[in-house]
């Protein structure tokens, strides 16, 4: 297939982290409405509907074109990355209805650092000094950020969403990990239909006691987390198709600033001067590891099979 202009002038390393720049922006919109959601009728059914609604999206479009089901191996790795994934946003949209949404991406942060040491445990990747070095940068940019916290509305007066949110980002860093190898054995369509397949399923098992239905109210805004979330997971899954986790999940420290301009439009929640200042550290990181990375040949072996990156979507 020929390249196009934009693809032949621009550096390959910067495709797949500009389609990940852009997927986390998108997915920060989602956090926004889903923190309306949460707050209007909880995280669980937030989460629950919001994956119904994706199911009757995804499932024709994937048959439509041509979808097929995956091999046992594959199939495994959906079911093992929807299960964490799932479990990792009902307890973060719970604590973030409880928190700022600045400070709720913020305590996330921890993620990316996590996925880093998984990415070379698991994913044998050689984790370069750039990579960790602008994670170390992006993480005392939450520190600021978190250190100059006024003594109002930002307080954590509740230990247990914090705690919510450390959980959370432990299971969404073992979740990213797996987007490596996933992404290249299955294509976007196929990667968001199956977390959803996988997420609903883990939901539904709670249905009889916390299940509601939606007010029509509420529909509109669940169908924007709905289209939100599905074009992010697809933007991700592409370039982790086609990039190393450890040059890509530094990108996750974006969110901040998403999220500190939506908390402040949406919910009014204040911008302090130290978070501008750790926004500029954030920003600073991401930007020295997009000139410093190297996104993955177009063949790897990985677990004794050769995967062409570039043929799955």
């Amino acid at each position: 297939m020929t390249a196009s202009p934009a693809a032949r002038l621009l550096p390959p390393s910067l495709l797949p982290f500009g389609a990940a720049c852009l997927g986390i922006a998108i997915f920060s919109i989602m956090d926004t409405v889903m923190k309306h959601l949460s707050m209007v009728m909880g995280a669980y059914n937030a989460m629950l509907w919001r994956t119904m609604f994706s199911l009757i999206v995804l499932t024709p479009a994937f048959l439509l074109l041509g979808g097929r089901w995956p091999s046992r191996t594959v199939l495994v790795l959906h079911a093992c990355r929807g299960l964490v994934m799932g479990c990792s946003l009902v307890l973060f949209f719970w604590a973030l209805a409880r928190v700022p949404m600045a400070l709720g991406i913020a305590l996330s942060f921890v993620a990316p650092l996590i996925g880093l040491g998984l990415a070379a445990l698991f994913l044998k990747e050689r984790v370069g000094s750039r990579a960790v070095s602008a994670s170390v940068v992006a993480f005392a940019g939450v520190l600021v950020i978190l250190a100059g916290q006024p003594g109002g509305g930002a307080v954590i007066t509740d230990w247990r969403a914090p705690a919510a949110i450390l959980l959370a980002a432990l299971l969404y860093a073992i979740g990213t990990v797996l987007s490596r190898p996933l992404a290249q054995r299955a294509g976007p369509l196929e990667i968001a239909l199956f977390f959803n397949i996988v997420a609903g399923g883990l939901f539904l098992t709670g249905a009889p006691w916390f299940a509601a239905f939606p007010p029509s109210a509420h529909l509109p805004a669940l169908l924007a987390a709905t289209c939100s979330a599905n074009v992010s997971i697809m933007l991700v899954a592409w370039a982790y198709a086609r990039a190393e986790a450890q040059y890509l999940l530094p990108v996750e420290y974006s969110a901040f600033l998403w999220a500190a301009l939506f908390g402040w439009l949406v919910f009014g929640e204040t911008v302090t001067p130290a978070t501008l200042a750790g926004a500029a550290l954030i920003m600073g990181a991401c930007l020295w590891t997009a000139r410093g990375g190297t996104p993955a040949a177009p063949h790897e072996e990985i677990g004794g099979q050769a995967i062409n990156q570039h043929g799955d979507s």
